[in-house]
């Protein structure tokens, strides 16, 4: 018997494994939701697949993505990142990232961890969509829209509603994986008793 196809999107090495070990995972390490809400700004107007090639040089780049370190970065180290050719050099981009470095660092004084925080909007559960179709697969919900108000509130940049739906899918706050899917819960319970 084949395996059931994955989502149509996973197709190249670099989606391939970005679909199997993290889309749609629950994560709560600090560390890498600080990662994923950064790598999804830079995204805004590119494809997800240019800047999962680009990751390694953005980790090496931007310390491994320690707030701490990211959030103290002076104007010359920001001068220094846009002309590192391995890593999208959009000033603004750039800058937010240092500005969004410093909003994380106050959500985690405030509530203990980003963990704490982010998953507070679900009561720590994921949601575990079905969709038939990828074009079934919204590209916002009354919750990015929430989260996305949220952080404005709180000062940070890029993270309009369409931005914070896929990072919210990244950190697998929400699982889009389709219904086919083998990675999708749903199709997991069903297939496997």
């Amino acid at each position: 018997m084949l395996n059931p196809p994955r989502c149509p999107w996973a197709v190249d090495p670099w989606s391939v494994a970005y679909h199997d070990r993290e889309w749609g995972i629950p994560c709560h390490e600090d560390r890498l939701l600080f990662e994923l809400l950064i790598l999804e700004g830079f995204q805004a107007g590119l494809s997800w697949l240019t800047i999962l090639k680009k990751r390694p040089a953005f980790r090496e780049a931007f310390d491994r993505f320690q707030p701490e370190k990211v959030a103290a970065y002076s104007p010359e180290k920001c001068r220094e990142l846009t002309e590192n050719s391995g890593i999208v050099r959009n000033k603004r981009k750039i800058a937010a990232a240092v500005t969004n470095a410093q909003a994380f660092l106050q959500i985690q004084e405030e509530y203990g961890s980003f963990d704490a925080f982010i998953w507070s909007f679900t009561n720590g559960k994921p949601i575990l969509n079905n969709w038939q179709l990828q074009a079934e697969v919204p590209a916002t919900s009354a919750l990015s829209d929430k989260v996305s108000a949220e952080f404005k509130k709180r000062g940070f940049k890029f993270v309009g509603s369409t931005i914070i739906y896929s990072y919210l899918g990244a950190i697998g706050v929400i699982n889009d994986h389709l219904a086919g899917c083998p990675f999708n819960p749903v199709f997991q319970q069903t297939c496997c008793k």
